[in-house]
């Protein structure tokens, strides 16, 4: 079980700093049905079984897949669970990720999100900005965030969450409505937000990274598995252990589509890394 005391404030409440990321539940790519329905259900209900209060999912998985397995899975949803989604893109056929940004494609992206995962209001909505390949790109959010503070007005969303933007970015959206969350692409080597981070945990603000461990190319250091060695842990848990130690509004949300991975990536709630072992892993991104 995760150790409940890890605990950080999002949004209404407080969830467990180590969560789930719904993203593998679909097809190869996100696209299209699991190749195992039994299995994805099976890792939804074993996170929450196990403590897990905080899922993060979008509707543009799949499309529409991954949301509808979490409401077959765990509808009607526990008082305590955090379904975090996500609005700003889309999927075309080929596969293909695109920019879902217009005040039409986002509206009809939440009410997509709430048809699909059975609810009558979305705990935390980010709103995606799309960017480039490489990360954020400047420019405004002000007319798309509009967009959603008015839906937040209407009772639709409770709380606003931003993804894949820049610090300045932040500063221009908490004028709109409040900002509950940052999803931004981080881990031990990718260290960009150092500041961002810093300054979100200032102002109460929690970090959510994606691809904590290092995307569709995992991470690789011979520091980080020597120190993994030296822990009797695995390079992943000790990438994620670090996280939770760089910041305390760091919250993580793994992804997996196996039971066996789920249970090794919850375990890392209770891996301590030491002083030496940090300075070692801090100095990968030197």
């Amino acid at each position: 079980m995760i150790d409940q005391s890890s605990t950080y404030s999002l949004g209404d409440r407080r969830v467990r700093r180590l969560g789930y990321g719904a993203m593998q539940l679909a097809g190869p790519g996100v696209f299209g049905p699991p190749k195992d329905r039994d299995a994805a259900l099976a890792v939804l209900r074993e996170a929450v079984a196990e403590g897990v209060n905080h899922i993060d999912t979008s509707d543009f998985y799949g499309p529409h897949i991954t949301n509808q397995l979490i409401r077959e899975a765990l509808s009607p949803y526990p008082d305590d669970l955090m379904i975090v989604t996500k609005i700003g893109a889309k999927r075309g056929a080929d596969a293909s990720w695109l920019p879902a940004e217009s005040p039409e494609e986002l509206r009809q992206a939440v009410h997509d999100n709430l048809r699909n995962l059975g609810l009558d209001a979305l705990d935390i909505v980010n709103l995606r900005i799309m960017g480039n390949v490489h990360g954020p790109s400047e420019g405004s959010v002000a007319e798309r965030l509009t967009v959603l503070a008015e839906l937040q007005q209407q009772g639709l969303v409770r709380h606003v969450g931003l993804s894949n933007v820049t610090s300045a970015q932040v500063t221009e959206a908490r004028t709109i409505c409040d900002i509950v969350c940052v999803q931004n692409h981080y881990n031990l080597v990718r260290r960009d937000d150092d500041a961002l981070i810093d300054d979100l945990a200032a102002q109460g603000i929690a970090y959510v990274p994606f691809f904590p461990l290092g995307g569709f190319t995992p991470l690789q250091s011979s520091a980080l598995s020597d120190v993994a060695q030296q822990l009797g842990a695995t390079p992943m848990q000790v990438a994620l252990a670090w996280l939770l130690r760089r910041a305390p509004n760091i919250l993580l949300i793994p992804g997996t589509s196996s039971v066996a991975h789920l249970r090794e990536n919850l375990a890392t709630a209770k891996l301590e890394l030491p002083d030496d072992a940090m300075a070692a892993l801090n100095a990968i991104a030197a």
